[in-house]
């Protein structure tokens, strides 16, 4: 019974969702307060009819009732505990039951911490979010509904999915959708704002707070599914440019380029038209990420497979949303005023180029990842456009972002003066290119234009301190005023020193893995040796062992340095009982910020197997960065100013009535 009143919870959540979309837009128009209100309650009740389905189904997962469909294909009985609750969302019904509790969350979040909102603005703004929530609870009812019965009931579940058993795939997906559907946020403000015709700094800063939100989501969410597919799928690799991979790459750039544009318009009043068009496009982005995974079209490790009407389905929504929201913005753009003037070289005009290569860069993601897809439905002709055209181009394209970087807050608002950010950077500049040949010296060298490369990830954060560094007065002033001055920095200027020195420690860990990694496959068998990264390994042999719902052959390593053991690990093959499938658990031992990876092969015929190894040095700094990164958007998010909002506009007071009248 418990699951036939969570799919009716979801019916009620539809109907819901259905008066939100109507009543607060008539209000709205109107100007009558009690039908704007009816969009904060039913906001709130939707994310309350939606939680409690959600907990129905993690229900029947957990207790691996398997008269549900949905937990006889994606559990097993003897799968662990943890991986009951990741199983929820390790499928199509599941991921898409989480993606509208996170569209329903941020709705309600809205409606709660949107006091500060103009009635209307917020009205319609829940409104927007509500007729997201309309369509995908409506696909989830008549395409994938996770509450389907079987009867009679199956004695034991299919399992999950062996490369999804893992605790970076219970983490990943809700990071993930967090950022996927924070968007949501930004593109109903945006559309809010173009039903109003009206959007100025205040608008901007409103929005501000939630794109930061689902920046940092999406950009943890991105970290740890790269940083899950390196270690579980036994290759080796942190990113391959695969398609899904580059469906959750693009909402990020165009989420970035989202994020500086309306720091300029919240300061300047300027670029308002460019905001609201990156708002519409980063959600569109999401919404075409979520269609290129669900509706089949893809095949990758990512991807779920799925029937075509989901399909079709998806893309109505997608038309429905993206062509809507593009036409209305072509109709209403005119109407809005362009906002205030910079000259080229100011603050502005640096993120203005910043806008422009994102855009550009997410274009040739864009490009590459749609073009095979295209090429293939209109001729039948089948080709892949791989990792050397994304490396070439966008390596291209961001390789100036990455020296502009560290000037946009160097320059003054409105007209800044290139000259004297040089004089201050020129010192950052040779530092950062000191310590690049010194670090291309001690690796024992490679591409000379790594040197480069590497002095770009060193600029970027020794830009970021410098930035600090200069707007404390460090060595100007005295060491108290100095502290002083650097103490009573808003939160803001961390945040964004944060998030460009954490880029830069990702392009350094990426330079330079690519550059210094080392790689052997051999074939080895118990008591042979191999040097890697000035490590050897010995491999010690072969042994069985069973998991809770799979049996594994492992195989023990021994690492030495100059003749001393000083580590051991364990790489194994595994075999997954309920579905006979087959996966690499890698061994991964950590030097500092490098790592030694062992991945086992097949055996051969003389009973040895095929190892393959790899060195890479500084790869903890591509995810580190990230780390940094988003830790940088939780520091700028804790500003006050960011957490406050804007204020309410006051009516301008009337001049007090004189007690007496003057004399004639």
């Amino acid at each position: 019974m418990i699951i036939e009143i969570g799919h009716y919870a979801l019916v009620l959540a539809l109907a819901t969702a259905l008066i939100v979309s109507i009543v607060p837009v008539i209000g709205a128009r109107r100007h009558d307060r009690a039908m704007m209100d009816v969009a904060t309650s039913g906001s709130l009740a939707m994310f309350a009819l939606v939680a409690f389905a959600f907990a129905v189904l993690t229900y029947a997962h957990v207790v691996s009732d398997f008269s549900v469909e949905n937990v006889w294909e994606n559990s097993h009985s003897l799968v662990p505990l943890i991986y009951k609750y990741s199983g929820v969302w390790g499928n199509h019904e599941g991921s898409m039951m989480l993606w509208l509790l996170i569209l329903a969350l941020f709705s309600a979040l809205v409606a709660i911490f949107g006091g500060n909102l103009p009635e209307t603005l917020k009205a319609n703004v829940l409104a927007v979010q509500a007729w997201i929530s309309l369509a995908f609870t409506l696909f989830i009812l008549l395409t994938s509904n996770p509450f389907l019965r079987l009867d009679p009931a199956p004695a034991e579940g299919r399992d999950l999915n062996p490369v999804l058993q893992d605790m970076g795939l219970a983490i990943h997906p809700p990071l993930l959708y967090l950022g996927y559907v924070g968007f949501s946020v930004c593109f109903s403000f945006a559309v809010a704002a173009l039903l109003e015709g009206r959007i100025d700094a205040a608008w901007a800063r409103w929005v501000r707070p939630w794109t930061l939100a689902a920046w940092t989501c999406l950009t943890l969410g991105i970290a740890m599914g790269s940083y899950w597919a390196y270690y579980e799928l036994g290759w080796g690799g942190w990113w391959f440019w695969d398609p899904v991979e580059n469906a959750s790459f693009m909402p990020w750039l165009a989420g970035t380029a989202l994020l500086h544009s309306a720091l300029v318009m919240e300061k300047r009043e300027a670029l308002k038209i460019w905001t609201v068009l990156l708002a519409i496009l980063t959600f569109s982005l999401s919404l075409m990420g979520t269609f290129l995974v669900r509706s089949g079209v893809l095949t990758s490790v990512h991807a779920f497979a799925s029937d075509p009407s989901r399909g079709v389905f998806i893309l109505c929504i997608l038309l429905i949303f993206i062509g809507g929201a593009l036409s209305l913005f072509a109709f209403r753009a005119p109407k809005l005023s362009a906002g205030g003037l910079f000259a080229p070289i100011s603050r502005e005009g640096a993120l203005v180029l910043n806008n422009l290569i994102l855009t550009v860069a997410c274009g040739t993601v864009l490009t590459g990842t749609l073009y095979p897809l295209l090429l293939e439905t209109l001729t039948g002709d089948k080709i892949s456009v791989g990792p050397p055209f994304f490396n070439l181009t966008f390596s291209l394209l961001m390789a100036p972002l990455l020296v502009i970087v560290p000037f946009g807050p160097q320059l003054a608002w409105k007209r800044g003066d290139l000259l004297g950010a040089l004089q201050r950077l020129y010192i950052v500049a040779a530092l950062a290119f000191a310590a690049a040949v010194i670090l291309f010296y001690i690796q024992h060298g490679g591409p000379v234009l790594s040197v480069l490369g590497l002095a770009a990830g060193l600029f970027l954060i020794f830009g970021a301190i410098a930035d600090l560094w200069y707007r404390a007065g460090i060595g100007k002033v005295a060491g108290s005023i100095a502290w002083r001055r650097l103490a009573g920095l808003p939160r803001s200027a961390f945040g964004t020193a944060l998030a460009h020195a954490g880029l830069g420690v990702s392009v350094l860990g990426i330079v330079a893995v690519t550059t210094f990694q080392s790689e052997h496959v051999v074939e080895m068998k118990p008591g042979q040796t191999v040097d890697a990264g000035g490590y050897s390994l010995a491999f010690d042999g072969m042994r069985p062992a069973r998991g809770p719902n799979y049996s594994e052959e492992r195989g023990h390593f021994t690492i030495r340095r100059a003749g001393v053991a000083v580590a051991d690990t364990w790489s194994a093959k595994r075999l997954y009982t309920a579905r006979q499938m087959p996966t690499t658990e890698a061994g991964i031992l950590t030097f500092g910020l490098s790592q030694l990876y062992v991945s086992l092969g097949d055996t051969t015929t003389d009973g040895g197997i095929v190892v393959r190894i790899w060195w890479k040095p500084f790869i903890l700094c591509i995810w580190g960065g990230a780390l940094i990164m988003a830790a940088g958007g939780l520091v700028s998010l804790s500003d006050r100013r960011l957490r406050v909002g804007a204020p309410r506009r006051k009516a301008k007071a009337k001049p007090a009535q004189p007690a007496m009248e003057p004399a004639e």
